[in-house]
């Protein structure tokens, strides 16, 4: 988790409640996704339940694994077996182990500027989890996705914990259908290469 700066006009920042939300995430998410039909996605979604605020990736992982996803995506982190500041280094040791040179897409929590909560980013390169809160973790993903849960400042640890739980879930299930419709998108252009 780390506090984001909103540039404006930026087109990869998305409010979770403007029009065609999800499609905006599925178009952006898709233009980053390898072309070869053979790299396994990894979605690795990183918090804990144990925070209101930094739940949002495990919601996404557990919300993920009720949608029939391409057979190449992989999701790891759900509020069952969370990715967490405590197992991270533990759990992409396990991603490289059961896939082979995964694609990985990093799906987490952030604070910002309090005009920008609510906003989701989905961006190249990697995100440094745990980044507000001063923790040493390694970067994570090829690309991300992050959702602005509340805004960011003083005593971290307790704005995660007072983050309403509603616009985490509303984060939530908007970033989740935003990769459902992306793996849609995938999966008809791996289909299409293979009819030609």
């Amino acid at each position: 988790m780390k506090i984001l700066p909103n540039r404006k006009g930026d087109r990869a920042n998305i409010y979770w409640n403007e029009s065609f939300s999800s499609r905006k995430i599925a178009e952006l998410l898709f233009s980053l996704l390898p072309k070869e039909r053979s790299v396994p996605i990894a979605l690795f979604c990183i918090g804990t339940d144990r925070s209101t605020g930094d739940s949002l990736g495990p919601l996404v992982g557990t919300h993920l694994l009720e949608k029939t996803l391409p057979e190449n995506f992989h999701v790891f982190g759900t509020l069952e077996d969370p990715v967490h500041a405590v197992n991270l280094k533990e759990k992409l040791e396990e991603v490289n182990r059961a896939l082979a040179q995964p694609f990985i897409i990093a799906v987490d929590a952030c604070l910002g500027r309090p005009e920008n909560v609510g906003t989701i980013s989905v961006k190249p390169g990697p995100l440094k989890p745990g980044a507000a809160m001063q923790k040493d973790l390694p970067f994570v993903g090829h690309s991300h996705i992050t959702g602005i849960v509340n805004a960011g400042g003083l005593m971290e640890f307790f704005i995660l914990q007072n983050t309403r739980l509603y616009l985490v879930m509303a984060l939530a299930k908007t970033i989740t259908e935003g990769i459902y419709q992306a793996g849609l998108l995938y999966q008809s252009r791996i289909e299409g290469r293979k009819a030609e």
